[in-house]
């Protein structure tokens, strides 16, 4: 069986998305049931790296690091204002379901 992906919520991230997506069997930690809110950009996508876990944001900055070479697991970016959190949970899911953790990185 393919492992699965598991997903790492940054701090801006609804935790309504959180709850759905957990409600759902998806394994997903956020920053702040990780006791990481605040800390820097570079320190949550090392974070999410060690844990094995695609960082979910809508901050561009991780976009940023990732075309500066910084190693990650993945990023899934989303416009903020753009989707609501029935459609990122959806989405979530989609990637959830279609992708592995090597196709992710």
């Amino acid at each position: 069986m393919p492992r699965q992906i598991r997903f790492f919520l940054d701090e801006h991230v609804p935790s309504a998305v959180a709850v759905g997506l957990a409600r759902r069997g998806v394994d997903v930690l956020t920053v702040q049931e990780a006791e990481r809110r605040g800390f820097e950009d570079t320190e949550q996508l090392q974070f999410a790296t060690a844990n094995n876990r695609v960082i979910v944001t809508f901050d561009r900055d991780f976009l940023v690091l990732s075309d500066q070479g910084l190693e990650h697991a993945g990023i899934v970016f989303c416009v903020a204002s753009k989707y609501s959190i029935g459609q990122m949970i959806q989405s979530l899911l989609l990637v959830h379901a279609v992708l592995s953790p090597e196709l992710c990185s």
